[in-house]
């Protein structure tokens, strides 16, 4: 198969979607991997690297859409590629369909396969491709809460640790599950007061197990939720539905309980976000303030730590691609059944139910394209 990798054009999106050693993997299997002039010159890897594991290098992104079957990417694609993807093309990578209409729409329209990473699903519903990210922004979280809790950028004043004599900082965070896992622990480790909020009392009893004694754990309902924010410095969004708009979780009106300089993460943005005031934002600009309270919404905050991101993701992906190149995706979601559930959009249908429903459109069957 002829695989293309595109350099990323998102803002501020410095990650790559595959490795030298991922390019020699493939090649070694006779594939042809095209990629895109400096496309890993972000994260750390070179053009003669690619070169040197069998990679042509191609010099625009027009080039690498034009000749590739598969295009393997990190974010979906933005407005000035919709143009490029032609039906024949199989999509493989993170879409958040349900958060944006206007890409989905276009998607439709394009007629290509898309592929989307975060709806890949394991038979014990654990998402394999969302999880390395899942783990490098639950810990971003923390590390940018932190820093903008500081007072030059209009946090409150914390630090999160304390120090002798001084009580630390409370964090309260929704959802245990990925994020919010890796979450606590940053934030424990930093020595601060954390609570762990989720539905799901199962999953809250594994947490009381594993953390240590500075994380509690509650259920998640409003009652509890509207009691905490009165007095928690940084709240971390970390509520996710694979492959549909996250709950809004934090609503307006609770801004005004919550102290001036207050931070809210909300890590769920590129899925709609948890939080009703929070919409998303970039590198360059990522935080805004509603009510004395500051928002911190960057939709892609691994891309800020592209080196480790990268290989935490392809990591990951290299097996699926790799089954993809070998047998052709009709083949490969036939054989494997969580990579069928990545399927998000065929031949301008949609079939993933959660997408369909995020803006009532019609729900194809996905047996009927394979």
């Amino acid at each position: 198969m002829i695989v293309g990798v595109p350099k990323e054009i998102k803002s501020n999106e410095n990650r790559v979607a595959m490795t030298p050693a991922g390019v020699m993997e493939l090649t070694r299997k006779k594939h042809t991997v095209y990629i895109q002039t400096d496309a890993g010159e972000g994260s750390g890897f070179a053009d003669y690297e690619y070169e040197s594991a069998g990679a042509v290098i191609l010099p625009t992104i027009e080039s690498v859409y034009a000749i590739a079957e598969m295009i393997v990417k990190v974010k979906e694609p933005i407005e000035s590629e919709y143009a490029l993807i032609r039906p024949h093309h199989l999509l493989f990578t993170y879409f958040h369909f349900a958060s944006y209409q206007p890409l989905t729409q276009a998607m439709i329209a394009s007629k290509a396969t898309c592929l989307a990473y975060e709806t890949v699903e394991m038979p014990d519903r654990s998402l394999p491709l969302l999880i390395p990210m899942s783990e490098v922004a639950g810990r971003m979280a923390i590390q940018e809460g932190a820093k903008y809790l500081e007072k030059p950028v209009k946090g409150r004043g914390i630090l999160l640790g304390g120090v002798p004599g001084v009580p630390p900082g409370k964090v309260l965070i929704l959802g245990g599950g990925i994020v919010g896992t890796q979450a606590a622990k940053m934030a424990a480790g930093l020595g601060a007061l954390v609570t762990i909020l989720d539905v799901n009392l199962q999953r809250l009893r594994y947490l009381s197990d594993i953390m240590p004694n500075n994380v509690i754990t509650m259920h998640s309902n409003e009652y509890n939720i509207r009691q905490l924010v009165v007095n928690h410095d940084l709240i971390v969004g970390a509520v996710l539905i694979p492959g549909a708009k996250a709950p809004r979780l934090i609503t307006r009106d609770m801004l005004k309980m919550m102290r001036p300089g207050t931070v809210l993460v909300d890590v769920a943005v590129d899925q709609g976000g948890c939080i009703e005031t929070c919409y998303p934002t970039t590198h360059d600009n990522p935080t805004y303030i509603v009510d004395d309270v500051v928002h911190y919404c960057v939709a892609n905050m691994p891309g800020a730590v592209p080196y480790t991101s990268t290989i935490a993701l392809t990591n990951a992906t290299l097996p699926y691609v790799t089954l993809l190149a070998d047998k052709g995706w009709k083949q490969a979601c036939k054989q494997r059944s969580d990579l069928k559930l990545g399927l998000n959009i065929i031949n301008g249908q949609v079939v993933y139910k959660g997408v369909a429903d995020a803006f009532q459109l019609p729900l194809e069957e996905v047996n009927r394209f394979l």
